[in-house]
C-alpha cells in the first residue's frame, strides 16, 4: 500500500508541479504527518523533492523529473488501453494521437505488462451506434472538438426545424449519447446543448475565451438528461400490467423512466402477479403505441379515451383474425 502511494505522490507532482502537505493528504486521503514521511523516503531513494517556503510554496520535483510507468499493476495497465477502444477518438480526429500515446505508454510499460494491450482489445469492444443507425460521424464533429480543445470561439450554423439559425458560442465539451453526439456550449450568458449531425456549417478564428473552471460537464449533462425525461413525461396512464407485461416495458427504448416510476409507485401484485400503478409518458398517442406492443399482457384503466381506443383496437383485431 505505501509504494502504491509514493508512486501516487510522485505522479500527482509530476501533473500538477506544486502542492502542499495539505493537498498531497486531501488527495492521498492521508494525514500530513505522513506525507511528510512519504516526501523523506522519496528524497532518501533519489527522488528530487524538494520544499518551497512561503505563502506560495509546497513540494515540487526538481525541473524535468519524471518517472517511467513501472509501478502499474496489471488492472491498472489494461484499464489505461480499455480508456483507448477505437470509435469515439477516431470521430473525433484523433484515432493517430490515440495510436501515437499507446505506443508510448507500451514502451514505458514493464515486459510483463507489455500484453495488456492485445488482452484488452481481446476481451471487450465498444460500438456505440444503437442498432438501425447510421455510423458515420456528424462532418463537423471534428472541427467542432478542435475547437472544444483549444477553446476557440466558433459561429453555428444550426438547422432548427425548417429553419437555420446562427450562434456565437463557446464550445465547453462534446457528449456522445447512445451514438449521438452534443455540442456543449456557452451562448451569451446561458449554458446550450446542440446536436452536431444538425449543425450545417461551423466557422471557428482565432478568437479564443476564457474557461469557467468550475463548470462540470458530466454534472451540467446527468441534469439536462433528468430534466429532459421529465418534461417529456408530461402524461399519465393507469394501467394493470402482468410480469412479463413489465419485463417488456423494460426493454422499450422510449420507456426508461416510465419504467422505473411504474416499478416505484405499483401496488401490491395479486394472485397471478399482475400489480396496478401508473405509467408517465409523452402523450395519449405514445401511450397507445408503446402500451400496444404489449398485447394481453397490460389492461389499460386510464385515461377513458385511451382505454376505448385499445378496445376498438381489439376489436378490429379479433375481427380481422377470428
Amino acid at each position: 500500500m505505501r509504494a502504491a502511494r509514493l508512486i501516487s505522490l510522485v505522479l500527482l507532482l509530476q501533473a500538477r508541479e506544486t502542492m502542499t502537505a495539505g493537498e498531497l493528504a486531501r488527495e492521498l486521503e492521508v494525514s500530513e504527518r505522513t506525507v511528510y514521511r512519504d516526501v523523506l523516503a522519496l528524497s532518501a531513494a533519489g527522488v528530487p523533492v524538494y520544499a518551497d517556503r512561503g505563502r506560495a510554496g509546497g513540494y515540487r520535483l526538481l525541473g524535468g523529473y519524471r518517472t517511467r510507468l513501472t509501478g502499474l499493476t496489471r488492472d491498472e495497465a489494461e484499464a489505461l488501453f480499455l480508456a483507448g477502444l477505437p470509435g469515439p477518438a477516431g470521430d473525433m480526429g484523433l484515432a493517430d494521437a490515440v495510436a501515437s500515446a499507446e505506443l508510448k505508454v507500451l514502451a514505458a510499460l514493464p515486459p510483463a505488462l507489455r500484453d495488456a494491450p492485445a488482452r484488452t482489445g481481446q476481451r471487450f469492444h465498444l460500438d456505440v451506434p444503437g442498432w438501425f443507425r447510421d455510423d458515420t460521424p456528424p462532418p463537423w464533429l471534428a472541427e467542432l472538438a478542435r475547437a472544444v480543445w483549444r477553446e476557440r470561439v466558433v459561429q453555428l450554423r444550426y438547422r432548427r426545424g425548417e429553419r437555420e439559425v446562427v450562434r456565437r458560442a463557446q464550445p465547453y465539451g462534446l457528449v456522445l449519447k447512445s451514438g449521438v453526439w452534443y455540442l456543449i456550449g456557452r451562448v451569451g450568458d446561458t449554458t446550450r446543448t446542440y446536436r452536431v449531425d444538425r449543425v450545417v456549417e461551423v466557422t471557428a478564428g482565432d478568437e479564443t475565451f476564457a474557461r469557467d473552471e468550475g463548470f462540470d460537464l458530466a454534472g451540467y449533462w446527468r441534469e439536462q438528461a433528468e430534466a429532459f425525461l421529465r418534461s417529456m413525461q408530461r402524461t399519465e396512464v393507469g394501467v394493470r400490467i402482468s410480469p412479463a407485461g413489465l419485463r417488456a416495458l423494460r426493454r422499450a427504448p422510449e420507456a426508461p423512466f416510465g419504467y422505473a416510476e411504474a416499478t416505484r409507485t405499483a401496488g401490491p401484485p395479486d394472485g397471478q402477479g399482475w400489480v396496478v400503478t401508473r405509467v408517465p409518458v409523452e402523450s395519449v398517442d405514445v401511450a397507445y403505441e408503446l402500451l400496444l406492443r404489449l398485447g394481453a399482457e397490460v389492461e389499460v384503466l386510464d385515461p377513458p379515451e385511451l382505454r376505448a381506443r385499445i378496445a376498438d383496437t381489439a376489436t378490429r383485431l379479433a375481427a380481422l383474425y377470428g
